[in-house]
């Protein structure tokens, strides 16, 4: 049984990894709720996948970075407010990813393991497209880091020296809609936005530079989803929840402790 555990274990810590400096820019860029937005799409792009006969994950990511791409470009109007905007969009895919897939009859689909993870039933033929898509995001957040975090402390000074503001925010909304595929597979479309927030808001009280707290963030990621999975195989818990509901503490403990906030 401990066999059978080890893909989703594995899965679980790379997410963790990768979602650590991602969630960082997440919590500094205050955009938790544009992760919402991107996590529900997400069962959109699975409904999509399915109606086209597509990988899943491709259809998370293809609508998932289109709706990045159309928020990048209606948060500049005017007519409506940007958290507004973000609520309808958010809400409004994830209902119509819902209807359409209770309309596919001829598809076997589990709702609870999209809204919430479906962890304990990946294979190891997901862990290595899993462990590709990770290190391809891996290898884009390296390029991207310094005038990434330039543009998020100051987006009118990085401009000014240079910084292609525009393609690094998209290569940026392009990353994250990889993230949440990968997510979907490990806490599902409801809760991916927390495994984002809670460890990099959590590593904040402990770090005192970015890039520390990346790691940090990564490492209390990766401790939620081994201590997530031992509830869930001792109690009999779901494990996408039990993970999220890891992390949570995990911030708790380290709130309550921690007295000092460096970063």
């Amino acid at each position: 049984m401990i066999e059978l555990m080890l893909p989703a274990l594995c899965i679980g810590l790379v997410l963790a990894a990768i979602s650590g400096p991602m969630g960082c820019f997440v919590v500094w860029g205050r955009m938790a709720y544009f992760g919402d937005t991107l996590a529900h799409s997400a069962l959109l792009g699975i409904a999509l996948g399915f109606l086209f006969e597509l990988n899943p994950s491709i259809g998370v990511i293809v609508v998932s970075s289109s709706i990045a791409l159309a928020l990048t470009v209606l948060q500049g109007q005017r007519f409506i407010a940007s958290d507004t905007l973000l609520g309808i969009m958010a809400h409004g895919t994830l209902a119509l990813g819902l209807v359409l897939v209770s309309m596919m009859d001829h598809v076997r689909v589990d709702l609870l393991g999209l809204l919430f993870g479906d962890l304990l039933a990946t294979t190891w033929s997901d862990l290595v497209w899993v462990g590709c898509l990770a290190g391809l995001i891996g290898i884009t957040l390296k390029f991207i880091w310094r005038p990434l975090l330039n543009i998020t402390v100051n987006q009118e000074l990085a401009q000014a020296e240079g910084t292609a503001v525009g393609v690094v925010r998209l290569l940026y909304m392009l990353v994250l809609a990889s993230v949440v595929a990968i997510g979907m597979k490990v806490v599902g479309a409801l809760l991916i936005t927390a495994i984002l927030i809670i460890p990099a808001a959590a590593a904040r009280k402990l770090a005192n530079t970015p890039e520390r707290m990346a790691l940090i963030a990564s490492l209390v990621g990766m401790m939620s989803v081994f201590s997530g999975l031992s509830l869930s195989w001792y109690a009999d818990t779901p494990a996408g929840p039990s993970i999220v509901l890891s992390s949570a503490l995990a911030f708790l403990l380290i709130f309550i402790l921690v007295k000092r906030q460096d970063g």
